[in-house]
C-alpha cells in the first residue's frame, strides 16, 4: 500500500509505498531516500502519536493514503547561535528611542488637569469591548505624550482618563479618551417629551430585542402611541466604537429613556452642576444580567455562575475555576474533595482533564490492544509479508446514503461503474464485505454478491448465471480459499440468498419461483478473475452489473464430489448490461471509467518512474509521454441531460431555484459530477447527509425535518446554518417538491430513515 509523508510546514509532500509490516525504522529509511532527511533528524507523527522505532505501521493503524507528518529536528549548533544572538541583544545598550519611550511612560504617571472633568467626577464612559455606555468614576487623568506630539492643537483631546466602572467592581480601571466620556445621565425622559430627531440613551439587547441589554445612543425616527398600549419607540441605534448603525431598532424599555448630558467646561458649570458631578446616584441603571440563566439572583442556585456541582454561590474564596470550561467548583464539592485551593498554574475539572493513562507521549510505548493481540497476524509465526496489498487495507469511507441492510440499487451508482479494488465497492455500499462473496442476513435475505470464479461449479451466461453457495471448505490457518472438503449447508449466507427467491423456503430440496421477478433484488458485481471462466467479466477491476433475481435454488453433487447449493439468478435491471453494445454506449455517454483510490495513480506513476514492476493490467490506463512518464487517459466528457420528470420536479421547487441553477452548471461534466454537486448542495448541516423530508426556511437553507425537530426540542429556535431566528411557532412545512426531485435522482435514498 502507499501513504503520504508531509512536512509540518506543508512545503514537501511525497508518496511512499510500504507494507503494514514495515517497521518505523524502515519507514524512516524510505523517508530519508525520498526527502534526503537523515533518520536521526526525523520525528514522525500520526493522529497525535509519535512513531517509535520498536513498532510497525500496523500498530499505529496507518491506512492507505493516510498522511504522516514529518518534523525535522534542527541542528544543535544553529540553536546555540540563536541563543548567542539573544544574549548579545540583552547585553547591548538600549537605543535612544527606547530611552525616550521609557521617559514618556514615566511622564504619563504624573496627573494633569482637564478643562471638562475632575478626578472624582461620576461619568458615563464607553467600553471599547461592548461599544456601550457604563456608569463610572474618574480616578486619574494623564497626558498622552505621543498624541500631543502629533496633534497638539487641542490639549484636552490628548488626555487619557482612567475610569473605574461601578458595574464591575472586580475589574481594573480602563483608560478612555475624551470622545468616549461624558457627564453621567441623570434624567429619565417621558415619552411625551421625546421628539423625532432627538438623540437619547436607551437600554437595548442586540441579540434578543425584548430582553434587558446595555445602554446605547439612539436617534429617534418614529414614535407611536396606541392609547392604553405601551408606546412604540424606534430609531437608529449607534453600536460600537465607530458608531455602527442599526436602523429601525424597536426599544422595549420606553420608560427608561435617558437624557444625554452635554460636555461643559468646568468654568461654565454652576455650583449645583459641580456638586452633582461629584455625587453618585442612589439608583444605578440596570444592565444585562451577567448570568442570563439566573438573572444574577443571589438567592437562586445556578450551576452557570455558581458552583457547577451544587449551584451554590456561597464561599467564593473556596471556589476553583477550570481553565478549560471556565466553570467554578467548591473544593468541597469535588470528587475527591480538596482541603485547599490547588497552588498550580492550570487546573482542570474531571470532565475536561485528560486521562494520562490513555495518552501516548513521545518516547513512550503504545498501550497493548486486546483486539490486535487476538489477531492471526499477531499469533502466526509465518514470515510472509501480508501487508503489502490493497486487500489488507480497511475502508477509508463509508456509504451513508442507505443502511447496510438496503435491498436494490445504491443511489448515484450507475450500472457499469468499475472499481480497481474490492474495498472501493465496499466504500460505495454496493458490496460491503471485503472478502465474503455474499452479503446478507440469515433472517432477511441477501443484499449483494460478487462473481469471482472461486467455485468450479459456477456457470456465467451474462443475463443469467448459476452461482455456488459458500462453505464446505477448510480455511483454517488464515487461508483465503481451499478445495471443497465437505457438504455445504443451507445456513447463514446460503440461507440468506435462498430467502431472495419468491417461493416458500425449503431447506431440504430447495424451491423455484413461478414469478421470479417478485423476489428480492440482489446487486451483482463481477470481478476480473471471473474472466478465466466467463467472457462477461471485466478486463480489470470490479464492475457493478445491476440487479438480479433468484429464480431457483437446489442442492446438487458438485465436481468435487460434495453437495453444494446452486442458485440460478436472472438479470432484472432497466439499464442495459455493460457488455452489450447499448450498455457500452451508455457507459461512454455517462463518462464512466475505472475508479481508483485516492492517491493510487500518483503512487503507480512514481513506481513507473523508478522502473519498479507495476500491475501489467494497469498499464492499459497509461500512455507513454515524451518523457516516458505514465499519463492517465482522459475520458471524453459527455453532458448529462435531465429526464423530463426530473426537470419538472426541479422547476416546481421554486424555493430553491437559485441552488438548482448552481447545480445545473455541473451537467456539462456528466451525470456523476452532477449528482455529486446535488449531494453537496442539499446536504443537511446537522446529520451531514442528503436532506430527507426537507424543510426550507425563509433564509433559504434546507435541513431534515427530524434534525430541525431535534433542534427545537433542545429549545434552539434558530436556523442551524445562519442562526436566523425562526421562533417557537415556526411551521415545519415539508418541501415536497424538493423531496420528489431528490427521490428521482437518488431512488431509495430514504430507505431505512
Amino acid at each position: 500500500m502507499y501513504v503520504q509523508v508531509r512536512t509540518i510546514d506543508g512545503k514537501q509532500n511525497v508518496t511512499v509505498t510500504v507494507s503494514k509490516l514495515t517497521t518505523v525504522v524502515q519507514f524512516k529509511e524510505l523517508v530519508e531516500k525520498e526527502l534526503n532527511v537523515k533518520c536521526e533528524k526525523q520525528r514522525l507523527f500520526f493522529r497525535g502519536k509519535q512513531l517509535e522505532d520498536d513498532y510497525k505501521i500496523f500498530d499505529y493503524n496507518i491506512n492507505v493514503n493516510d498522511v504522516v507528518q514529518l518534523m525535522i529536528k534542527p541542528d544543535l549548533p544553529e540553536l546555540n547561535k540563536d541563543a548567542e544572538k539573544e544574549t548579545d541583544c540583552s547585553d547591548s545598550k538600549p537605543e535612544k528611542n527606547e530611552v525616550n519611550n521609557s521617559k514618556k511612560l514615566k511622564e504619563e504617571e504624573f496627573p494633569t488637569e482637564s478643562k471638562y472633568f475632575k478626578i472624582g467626577d461620576y461619568v458615563d464612559a464607553k467600553d471599547l469591548c461592548y461599544g456601550a455606555w457604563f456608569e463610572g468614576k474618574i480616578v486619574g487623568i494623564f497626558k498622552d505624550i505621543n498624541k500631543l506630539e502629533t496633534d497638539p492643537t487641542e490639549e484636552d483631546d490628548c488626555l487619557i482618563y482612567k475610569v473605574f466602572f461601578q458595574s464591575y467592581p472586580d475589574d481594573p480601571p480602563l483608560l478612555i479618551s475624551l470622545k468616549d466620556i461624558r457627564p453621567r445621565a441623570r434624567t429619565i425622559l417621558s415619552i411625551d417629551s421625546i421628539k423625532v430627531g432627538d438623540l437619547v440613551m436607551v437600554n437595548y439587547n442586540i441579540e434578543e430585542a425584548q430582553e434587558r441589554g446595555y445602554w446605547y445612543d439612539l436617534k429617534v425616527t418614529n414614535i407611536s402611541k396606541n392609547g392604553r398600549r405601551k408606546p412604540v419607540l424606534k430609531g437608529t441605534l449607534y453600536v460600537g466604537t465607530e458608531n455602527t448603525n442599526l436602523d429601525d431598532s424597536t426599544i422595549a424599555f420606553t420608560d427608561e429613556v435617558m437624557k444625554i448630558e452635554p460636555k461643559k467646561l468646568i468654568t461654565e458649570r454652576t455650583e449645583d452642576e459641580l456638586e452633582l458631578m461629584q455625587q453618585d446616584t442612589e439608583k444605578k441603571r440596570v444592565n444585562a444580567p451577567y448570568c442570563p440563566n439566573c438573572s444574577d439572583n443571589p438567592r437562586r442556585k445556578c450551576r452557570e455562575c455558581g458552583c457547577h456541582n451544587c449551584g451554590g454561590k456561597n464561599d467564593p474564596e473556596k471556589q476553583v475555576m477550570c481553565d478549560e470550561c471556565n466553570m467554578a467548583f467548591h473544593i468541597s464539592c469535588l470528587k475527591p474533595p480538596l482541603s485547599k485551593i490547588p497552588e498550580v498554574d492550570e487546573w482542570y475539572c474531571s470532565d475536561c482533564k485528560n486521562d494520562d493513562t490513555e495518552i501516548v507521549k513521545a518516547g513512550e510505548k503504545l498501550k497493548e490492544s486486546k483486539k490486535k493481540a487476538k489477531m492471526a497476524s499477531a499469533i502466526n509465526n509465518s514470515s510472509r509479508d501480508w501487508g503489502k496489498g490493497m486487500a489488507c487495507v480497511g475502508r477509508t469511507k463509508e456509504c451513508t446514503l442507505v443502511p447496510p441492510n438496503h435491498f436494490g440499487p445504491i443511489p448515484g451508482v450507475e450500472v457499469g461503474t468499475t472499481w480497481k479494488f474490492r474495498v472501493q465497492a465496499s466504500e460505495a455500499g454496493v458490496h460491503r464485505p471485503h472478502v465474503a462473496g455474499i452479503h446478507g442476513r440469515e433472517s432477511d435475505g441477501a443484499f449483494s454478491l460478487v462473481l469471482s470464479g472461486g467455485y468450479e461449479d459456477d456457470i456465467d451466461s451474462g443475463e443469467e448465471f448459476f452461482y455456488t453457495g459458500s462453505g464446505g471448505r477448510d480455511l483454517s490457518g488464515n487461508k483465503r480459499t481451499a478445495e471443497q472438503s465437505s457438504d455445504q449447508q443451507l445456513t447463514r449466507m446460503n440461507k440468506a440468498l435462498a430467502l431472495n427467491c419468491n417461493a416458500k423456503f425449503d431447506a431440504n430440496k430447495g424451491a423455484e419461483a413461478k414469478d421470479w421477478r417478485g423476489g428480492k433484488p440482489v446487486r451483482v458485481v463481477r470481478n476480473f478473475k471471473l474472466g478465466k471462466h466467463s467472457k462477461y467479466a471485466p478486463e480489470d477491476g470490479n464492475r457493478y452489473d445491476g440487479i438480479y433475481k433468484v429464480v431457483k435454488y437446489y442442492p446438487e453433487k458438485g465436481k468435487s464430489g460434495y453437495i453444494v447449493w446452486r442458485y440460478l439468478l436472472r438479470r432484472d435491471d432497466p439499464a442495459p448490461a455493460p457488455w452489450t453494445k447499448e450498455g457500452k454506449a451508455r457507459v461512454e455517454s455517462l463518462g464512466l471509467e475505472m475508479v481508483f483510490p485516492d492517491g493510487y495513480l500518483a503512487a503507480m506513476e512514481k513506481k513507473e518512474k523508478e522502473n519498479i514492476p507495476a500491475n501489467s493490467k494497469l498499464k492499459r490506463f497509461f500512455t507513454d509521454s515524451s518523457e516516458g512518464s505514465p499519463q492517465k487517459k482522459k475520458a471524453k466528457l459527455v453532458a448529462y441531460k435531465l429526464e423530463a420528470d426530473v426537470e419538472d420536479k426541479i422547476n416546481n421547487d421554486t424555493a430553491n431555484s437559485k441552488l438548482w441553477d448552481m447545480t445545473k452548471v455541473a451537467l456539462d461534466m456528466g451525470k456523476k459530477e452532477f449528482l455529486s454537486k446535488v449531494e453537496e448542495t442539499f446536504m443537511c448541516i446537522c446529520c451531514q447527509e442528503l436532506v430527507y423530508q426537507p424543510i426550507t426556511t425563509q433564509c433559504g437553507h434546507n435541513m431534515c425535518l427530524v434534525c430541525l425537530q431535534r433542534s427545537f426540542s433542545a429549545e434552539v429556535y434558530t436556523c442551524p446554518y445562519c442562526r436566523t431566528e425562526l421562533g417557537k411557532q415556526f411551521e415545519m412545512k415539508q418541501n415536497k417538491s424538493l423531496q420528489a426531485a431528490l427521490l428521482l435522482l437518488f431512488p431509495g435514498y430514504s430507505a431505512g430513515r
